[in-house]
């Protein structure tokens, strides 16, 4: 019996459900992932203050497509400045920055898997710059990767066309809640100082639509990475209905 007779024997006998596990992955199943982390210091320093790179990284042997979108997004967080020259790899960068690095100066990069859900795989990213200033500054992002569709999804992918405009309504009002919670919202000088501003980092979790902000973007560094939620709820006909938890 060919091949191709021999699988259609095979849908007959299983539910369709089963037939089609033959060809698709588990998506239910979490994604495996592997932690890549070292610690490096500059050669040939001895002092307590030595220059230093710690890199935590994750490598997923099932989903390789995924393995450079990370280490280029934590790459890009690594840079002074946006038009930085973008280093080959996370070992160069390393080597770039001891072979400049004065003491006390350090760098942090890390990536970790927020969450897995309905075949998509949160992945967050945070990085942490210290060049001796009073303080270091932190970033962070998120990498949205569906298991079906082999690839990140931008905000694009995960609209109603037409309707950012709708989305981004919805993270004001967010915002709003937000400054209410943290009792800013009777503080004039505040509103006016830190008004409401997008963010490119946007996660489709599980309890809803995550928005985290960089320091200094929504208020002053003390306050931290701000993270916004809006619910689902609030978000039918704005994000697609098959990105919702539960119907994909």
């Amino acid at each position: 019996m060919s091949l191709s007779k021999l699988v259609t024997v095979a849908c007959v006998a299983l539910t369709l459900g089963a037939c089609q596990s033959l060809f698709q992955p588990n998506l239910r199943a979490p994604l495996e992932a592997k932690r890549d982390a070292w610690e490096h210091i500059k050669p040939g320093c001895s002092a307590a203050d030595c220059p230093l790179v710690n890199i935590d990284t994750l490598h997923f042997p099932a989903e390789p497509q995924l393995d450079p979108l990370i280490e280029r997004k934590l790459l890009e967080m690594a840079r002074n400045s946006p038009d930085a020259p973008m280093p080959a790899s996370l070992k160069a960068y390393e080597e770039q920055f001891l072979s400049s690095a004065q003491s006390r100066h350090s760098t942090y990069l890390q990536a970790k898997v927020r969450e897995q859900h309905d075949g998509l795989v949160i992945i967050e990213l945070s990085s942490y710059l210290d060049t001796g200033g009073a303080h270091g500054m932190p970033g962070r992002g998120f990498i949205n990767y569906s298991r079906q569709q082999h690839r990140a999804l931008t905000l694009q992918d995960m609209l109603v066309p037409g309707q950012e405009n709708t989305f981004w309504l919805a993270a004001q009002e967010a915002h709003k809640g937000w400054l209410i919670s943290s009792k800013l919202d009777q503080d004039a000088e505040f509103i006016k100082t830190w008004p409401f501003q997008k963010t490119p980092n946007i996660a489709l979790t599980y309890g809803g639509v995550i928005l985290k902000y960089d320091v200094y973007t929504l208020a002053p560094y003390a306050q931290g990475h701000v993270e916004l939620k809006i619910p689902y709820a609030r978000l039918n006909g704005v994000i697609k209905p098959e990105l919702f938890p539960g119907r994909g």
